[in-house]
């Protein structure tokens, strides 16, 4: 089969399917159930007190927001590395390969200085779309490498 036809397009974004919808659907439900304590709340609570229920509850949605919020995207010239707080911006030529060893939550870079970047944007819990991922993104490494020379 042609390389080319099965290199995904750039720009590419990989996100977590399973954490986003278990960390944005919990944090939906912790603000919904929080108000709603704030209205049915015994009337010696003041108002205060409710608001302070209520802005709780959007905290811990925000805190949760961390966990859905990683992403892999692949550009043209550089790569984005989203991993909750941190965004990483590489060029191509950083990145030497991508690995996810079994059992692992995410795969890693290997950075041309010698170091490794978790890449919380693919994540193991999605099975084979995570080792997809992978190899999409492994694929996409190589496109811009130099063939071995023939030393025959």
């Amino acid at each position: 089969m042609d390389e080319a036809v099965s290199t995904p397009e750039v720009p590419h974004t990989w996100r977590p399917r399973t954490v986003r919808m278990v960390a944005y659907g919990l944090g939906l439900l912790i603000v919904v159930t929080f108000a709603v304590m704030a209205v049915v709340l015994p009337m010696d609570w003041r108002t205060w007190d409710r608001v302070m229920l209520v802005g709780f509850g959007v905290l811990v949605a925000g805190g949760l927001h961390l966990l859905g919020r990683p992403r892999l995207t692949a550009e043209e010239n550089r790569v984005l590395v989203v991993n909750g707080i941190r965004t990483h911006v590489l060029s191509w030529q950083e990145i030497l390969d991508i690995q996810m060893p079994e059992g692992e939550p995410w795969p890693c870079v290997d950075l041309s200085d010698g170091t490794s970047l978790p890449v919380m944007g693919v994540q193991s819990t999605d099975g084979q779309s995570a080792r997809q991922a992978v190899e999409d993104f492994r694929v996409m490494l190589r496109r811009g490498e130099a063939e071995e020379p023939d030393r025959s």
